[in-house]
């Protein structure tokens, strides 16, 4: 009979097994980060505020909001597709809003920001609505 052993080649051995290391709260607190230098990008330009972060913390915002709705979306896929994906998909909904702007002759930064964000929110309710909250029942009679 051959035993098998799990063999740890770190000296936190036992945080990694019950996975408790140090890099498992990086994540959410890189999220919040994020979240919140969109939202300062965004009311930035909202306000209209003459500062030097106003334009990359905007363009933070615009690549950022679309492309998380949609990698909520894209469950199914590895990591590296997702986030490319993802990236892809914000870039397209941020040219596809200012080519509708433009050809309507509506263009506005406070207009495009508000565009981009809404669809950006649309695509993560509807991801919110079709994810199942849980097992159905079959309808069978046991």
């Amino acid at each position: 009979m051959q035993t098998i052993r799990r063999i740890s080649t770190s000296s936190s051995g036992i945080a990694e097994e019950t996975g408790q290391g140090p890099g498992r709260d990086l994540l959410p607190l890189l999220a919040g980060a994020a979240t919140v230098v969109g939202a300062v990008g965004a009311i930035l330009a909202f306000a209209d505020v003459d500062s030097p972060l106003r334009g990359p913390l905007t363009l933070f915002f615009l690549l950022a909001a679309p492309s998380a709705a949609i990698v909520a979306a894209l469950r199914g896929l590895e990591p590296f597709g997702r986030v490319l994906a993802s990236v892809a998909g914000g870039v397209t909904v941020n040219m596809l809003v200012a080519q509708g702007m433009l050809a309507l002759h509506q263009w506005s930064v406070p207009g495009g920001i508000a565009a981009v964000t809404a669809i950006s929110t649309l695509i993560l309710l509807l991801v919110l609505v079709r994810r199942p909250r849980g097992r159905a029942s079959s309808g069978r009679a046991s």
